[in-house]
This record gives C-alpha cells, sequence and structure tokens, in this order.
C-alpha cells in the first residue's frame, strides 16, 4: 500500500484540526499543517526555514515555492515514513500539483472534505478563543474564556483578530476562490469523499475511519 498520505479539506472552523488530531493518532502518522511547517522550520533553522523567516520578518506572504519545499522537506523526515494527514496543504492547484510531483506514484490516496454550512462555521469561529501561549481551543462559554486564563498551560486566552466576523468573510471567501476548487481536482482522481462535519466530533471521526478503511481494503 505504501505510505498513507491524506488530504484534509473544508471551511475554516470545519473541525480539520480536530479531526486531524484523532486519525493521527489512529493511524500512527503525523499531522502536519501548514503553519505548523512554518513555525518548525523557523525554529529549527532550516535552510527552507531561514528562507520563510526572511519573508516573515519582511512582512510578506510566503510563495508556493517556499511551501512546496517545506512540504517536501518534511516528507524526508523520520515519522512521515508511513504517511501524513495533510491539513492546510494544498491551498491550490499550484499545490497541489507540486505535492503530486513530491510524492510520485506513492501519492495522495484520499481526500476527505468536511462539508459544513457556511452559517454553522461562521458560528464556530465567532465563539472560537485560543490560548496565545499553547495554542489550546475553547468556546466563549467555556470557564477559561471568560477568566482569560488558559486551564492548560495558565496562557492567556484570547479571540483571535482572524476570527472577528470581517476576518471570518474575507477567509471564507479567499477559500471559495482557491481552495473549493480542488474538491474537483480531487473528485477527477476518484480520490474525494465529503463527509458530514456538521455533526458531533466521534460520529465524524467514526465516518472518515470507516472511509479510510474501505479504501484501504481495495
Amino acid at each position: 500500500m505504501g505510505r498513507l498520505i491524506l488530504v484534509v479539506l473544508g471551511k475554516q472552523g470545519a473541525g480539520k484540526g480536530t479531526q486531524c488530531k484523532r486519525l493521527a493518532e489512529r493511524f500512527q502518522i503525523p499531522h502536519v499543517s501548514t503553519g505548523d511547517m512554518l513555525r518548525a522550520a523557523v525554529k529549527a533553522g532550516t535552510p527552507v526555514g531561514r528562507d520563510v523567516a526572511a519573508v516573515l520578518e519582511a512582512g510578506a506572504l510566503v510563495s508556493d515555492d517556499l511551501v512546496n519545499r517545506l512540504v517536501e522537506e518534511r516528507f524526508t523526515q523520520p515519522d512521515a515514513a508511513g504517511g501524513a494527514l495533510l491539513d492546510g496543504f494544498p491551498r491550490t492547484f499550484a499545490q497541489a500539483e507540486a505535492l503530486e510531483a513530491i510524492l510520485g506514484e506513492d501519492g495522495v490516496k484520499l481526500c476527505v472534505n468536511l462539508d459544513v454550512p457556511v452559517e454553522l462555521v461562521t458560528q464556530r469561529l465567532s465563539a472560537r478563543r485560543v490560548c496565545v501561549d499553547c495554542g489550546a481551543i475553547y468556546t466563549d462559554t467555556d470557564p477559561e474564556a471568560i477568566s482569560g486564563v488558559c486551564s492548560v498551560c495558565g496562557g492567556q486566552v484570547i479571540q483571535r483578530a482572524d476570527d472577528q466576523p470581517e476576518a471570518i468573510r474575507s477567509r471564507l471567501e479567499v477559500y471559495e476562490r482557491d481552495t473549493a476548487p480542488l474538491l474537483d481536482f480531487y473528485r477527477e482522481r476518484g480520490l474525494l469523499v465529503s463527509v458530514d462535519g456538521s455533526r458531533a466530533p466521534d460520529e465524524v471521526t467514526a465516518d472518515i475511519v470507516a472511509v479510510i478503511g474501505e479504501r484501504l481494503s481495495r
């Protein structure tokens, strides 16, 4: 079967992070997100990381080429020998094509789309609160959000600027323009499966695991 490479797509607030964490534990493969890769590469001081740091320090956007190099570098690490869950990559056709080139014949096994209505993801994002230190996520009704103190590390719990109403609308517009077309990209390759992400996390996880199991049994 080779490596288990899974791409997880969905609007912001669809639950990608939650499901990737669960699936990574279930299948013993790393959860690879673009943001994590950027931070890790910069911290490690790799050649790509130094290039990324220079771009970020200049206040510019990280190019597709740099992100592609980061992904290629990430797949050389030992923990990715058995595969990976890709969250936040690819975001565009160009990145999807680059991923195919990086992986070669041992490519993406499945693309899971977490299908959640715009109204629900907007509600989820508006209610989200995040610890600035450890990244723990809460909702606005949780005690930690009300007190502003994280129960995991004691850090400050805030509402991120990109979870404000105007920013949410802008992020969803970018998703529809740049990322939603990837659904057709993976559908045409027979790799796309859509799962109703509006349900309880346990139900969503069970559906995804069943779909992966069915695909791996072929």
